[in-house]
């Protein structure tokens, strides 16, 4: 059994590594009964000897199920649990936390309703099983007439996995925490008491490699606080060769980007325009990029300001078309999240301009995406070796370069230095060329759909991997770029739908 993650995580992060461990066959069941008999224990350990009474305040999410899953395994112990549920059990969201309140419901008293303070004031310990991750910015009724009798009462709290209202300024602030699996980042800004943290089963792999759960970091628009599509996209590529930026500017519009602009020299750019017309292209110069085209490619930027730049693929390493691909990476660090592809690996400037950005109160984004030829050929680095010696590789260049690393191979590495992924999703006839092109156009649109630079590579990586596996179903070996970018969609269906429906 895997002990607790290393850092701590979001509240979002720590969703997708549970819906991981149910696709590797951790049922929703085992975790919560696991959750439950934690929470238990530290329950006990801030309760007076059996038979004292406490309260149990739940929702009717998973952190209510894992909050009457503690008041079974409390009564069983000799305890005398009494549950409140703020909402109706009809409204009860999840199988496991469905067989957990039956299981107590005819065993301990549970009252379908808001606890008054009155009622919770003589308890010796109040379990907080109100809300746990996902919570939003403000309480809304029952949940705030709850926490509001909880903090009348002045009794002592301890809350499951993140204190109720933890971005709330009303939000409860208890005595103690027990924090399942690993502390939660939302906890660092707020008075959580003392936090322990305590193991419930997840599996390594469900932290090391990506799984469906990386499609929760895809954040559709709903209508309601936008038009809809977001995410301007600008890619700077093309002169010897015109599919690639194609493939690139095509992905991202798969992918939910809401413009793609090609930016190409002359006569590559009319061939980009001939593959497709969702396309912007804008040609350039003759024949390919030179220093002197920077001033017209800033001037395009600033008119139509892209939410994120991909640039390199099919632009040739001509040594002009270097420089003008240095010059502007450095341009535009730390202003606009870039990906950085093919050619223009070896154009990324040292650390020294990252920090100089950092000091001027920027915040550098520069996604790169070599293959394993390119990761040894531009920064240095060797992959030949065994797995975790390949790992420290890519995360030690990660950390010297400030820069976040999808290093594709079997299996892909994404790393932003602290923390490295594996992704194995894919099939093996994803290796024919123009799916990295793909891939670079999926992370960067989810850049621009304000996605962070290590999510947008987990979900891309993923993402792009499931189009493969779809596409290959049909075309197997004969698979080509434009496969992939066609299932794009359809793979973002399913995986949406997958998370829809939970156990």
């Amino acid at each position: 059994m895997w002990a607790a993650s290393r850092r701590p995580l979001s509240s979002e992060e720590m969703a997708v590594v549970e819906q991981n461990a149910v696709a590797l066959g951790v049922t929703v069941d085992t975790l919560m009964e696991n959750a439950g008999r934690a929470v238990a224990e530290e329950a006990e350990r801030h309760l007076p000897a059996p038979p004292a009474r406490l309260a149990v305040v739940a929702g009717t999410g998973n952190n209510g199920g894992d909050g009457t899953c503690a008041a079974f395994y409390l009564q069983q112990w000799g305890y005398a649990p009494e549950v409140w549920l703020v909402r109706p059990p009809s409204e009860i969201r999840s199988r496991a936390a469905l067989r957990c309140f039956e299981r107590i419901e005819h065993r301990v008293p549970v009252h379908l309703r808001v606890p008054r303070s009155e009622e919770l004031a003589t308890m010796p310990l109040v379990l907080d099983a109100l809300l746990g991750t996902g919570q939003s910015a403000h309480l809304r009724a029952p949940i705030r007439e709850a926490v509001g009798a909880i903090r009348a009462s002045r009794a002592p709290v301890l809350a499951i996995d993140l204190p109720t209202g933890v971005l709330d300024p009303d939000g409860l602030r208890p005595s103690w925490t027990v924090a399942l699996t690993t502390v939660k980042t939302e906890m660092a800004s707020v008075e959580a008491g003392q936090v322990t943290v305590r193991d419930i089963g997840l599996p390594a792999a469900a932290w090391q490699r990506t799984g469906p759960g990386e499609f929760l970091f895809f954040h559709p628009p709903d209508g309601r606080h936008d038009r809809g599509r977001s995410g301007r996209l600008v890619v700077v590529g093309g002169g010897p060769y015109a599919g690639a930026p194609a493939l690139a500017g095509l992905a991202a519009l798969r992918s939910g980007a809401e413009r793609s602009s090609v930016l190409a020299p002359g006569g590559t750019a009319e061939r980009i325009q001939s593959f497709s017309p969702n396309l912007i292209v804008r040609a350039l110069g003759p024949d390919r990029f030179r220093p002197t085209d920077l001033p017209e490619i800033l001037d395009f930027l600033r008119a139509a300001p892209p939410r994120a730049v991909v640039l390199g693929m099919g632009a040739g390493g001509h040594p002009e078309t270097l420089e003008l691909m240095g010059r502007l990476i450095r341009e535009l660090l730390g202003r606009r999240p870039l990906v950085v592809d093919a050619d223009a690996l070896a154009a990324i400037p040292p650390p020294e301009e990252f920090d100089a950005r950092s000091k001027e109160g920027l915040s550098p984004v520069l996604v790169a995406t070599p293959n394993s030829g390119e990761f040894a050929r531009v920064f240095g680095g060797s992959l030949t070796s065994s797995q975790p010696e390949k790992i420290a590789a890519v995360e030690r260049l990660a950390v010297e370069r400030r820069i976040t690393l999808v290093v594709k191979g079997e299996p892909d590495l994404v790393s932003d230095g602290g923390t490295t992924f594996e992704n194995a999703h894919h099939h093996p006839a994803m290796t024919v060329g123009g799916v990295g092109d793909v891939l670079a156009g999926v992370i960067g649109s989810l850049l621009a759909q304000g996605l962070s630079p290590l999510h947008a590579a987990r979900l891309g990586t993923y993402w792009t991997g499931s189009a493969g596996l779809r596409a290959a179903t049909t075309h197997s070996f004969g698979l080509t770029a434009t496969d992939v970018i066609d299932e794009l969609p359809r793979a973002l269906v399913g995986g949406l739908e997958r998370l829809q429906h939970p156990a």
